[in-house]
């Protein structure tokens, strides 16, 4: 008792910081468990991580072991050399990615994103080398960093959009559902399942038989989504098919045709659960790519549908691509408070640009 109390008189700045990281992580694992479809949770997770960070650096440098310190930094060295590699090259890679998806995919405007951000990032390296403001008035210096300060604040916001993205993948499945929703796609040739709306059909299917072979009840199947303008059926009816196609008997299957846009696949799909269960106590799970489940998890709340996701696998190299679009899709979603951030910072650079010109500021 006397050796323990020793321990903690002399190690209390240690205890004291194991606390705090102890802390921030119960912090983001209730957060999480309790609701994972917040955006708040990549930011407490990226805190715990940071101060797991401090509290293992401190617990090897305090061990005075030379060579578990020497291993220490030789790793830590090989993990910022790692990152810095990323950052500088990421440029080479989204214009691989590119390339990779104008060849197998579709020519569209939405399918370049990739292209246009590594042709944006090169750019940017090449002036930063180059240094053409250099000659530039201090004032005019800060009005050319307003948009590199608002470029860091959007690399922060998809920073943790993709951190909660990944976390999304994770929430526990819980194989004791009473609806499997499946979220429509486009058709192939205005009547045929596509090869991404397949997967994500064939990944309810598996979830309902992983369920069945647990021994509980089979789920049914609703499936979500409207007729489109160049489209001879409902996707909901397409998806149908396909399923009966895969041995899912129809009377599983609960067919919801209005929908045109995720938001409604959601508010409808609610609905839907709700008149064939007979009240709200009823278990769901929705069922998209894995890219674009974490988005549809914020629709699903907005749309009053207590229910998370499961990912379907997409190909590698449609991934990058895809995750943009979704972060892109995310910034609309909360516009207002980015324009006003967006505004703060502007307001910020000009003023103090202003300070400088008139020699209040240095």
């Amino acid at each position: 008792m006397n050796n323990l109390f020793q321990f903690f008189s002399q190690n209390r700045p240690f205890i004291y910081l194991s606390l705090i990281m102890l802390a921030s992580f119960l912090v983001f694992l209730i957060s999480w468990l309790k609701e994972p479809r917040r955006l708040l949770n990549g930011i407490l997770f990226t805190v715990f991580l940071l101060m797991f960070g401090i509290w293992l650096t401190v617990a090897i440098l305090s061990t005075s072991l030379r060579p578990l310190i020497l291993s220490y930094e030789i790793l830590l060295v090989l993990f910022i050399g790692a990152i810095t590699l990323i950052v500088t090259f990421s440029w080479l890679f989204f214009l691989w990615n590119a390339y990779f998806v104008w060849k197998r995919e579709t020519h569209t405007l939405s399918n370049l994103l990739t292209l246009f951000i590594g042709i944006a990032i090169l750019v940017s390296w090449i002036v930063a080398l180059v240094g053409p403001f250099n000659n530039f008035p201090s004032w005019a210096k800060t009005l050319l960093y307003t948009p590199i300060a608002i470029i860091d604040y959007l690399l922060f916001v998809a920073y943790n959009f993709l951190v909660n993205l990944t976390l999304y993948q994770i929430v526990p499945r819980q194989y004791n559902q009473d609806y499997l929703i499946v979220l429509g796609a486009g058709l192939a040739k205005g009547n045929t399942v596509t090869p991404l709306l397949a997967s994500r059909i064939n990944r309810a299917i598996q979830y309902a038989q992983k369920q069945v072979a647990k021994g509980r009840k089979m789920p049914k199947l609703i499936m979500s989504g409207g007729k489109g303008g160049d489209e001879q059926i409902s996707e909901a009816e397409a998806m149908s098919q396909y399923a009966v196609g895969r041995g899912i008997k129809s009377d599983y299957i609960i067919l919801e045709t209005q929908s045109k846009n995720t938001f409604q696949n959601m508010k409808y799909s609610a609905a839907a659960a709700f008149n064939d269960f007979g009240s709200k106590n009823y278990r769901a799970k929705f069922f998209s790519n894995n890219y674009h489940i974490f988005r549809a998890a914020l629709f699903a709340k907005k749309a009053g549908l207590n229910a998370n996701g499961v990912g379907a696998y997409t190909r590698f190299y449609f991934l990058p691509n895809a995750i943009v679009r979704e972060f892109a899709a995310i910034l609309v979603l909360n516009k207002k408070r980015h324009l006003i951030i967006t505004l703060l910072i502007i307001v910020f650079f000009i003023i103090y640009a202003l300070l400088q010109l008139t020699g209040l500021a240095h």
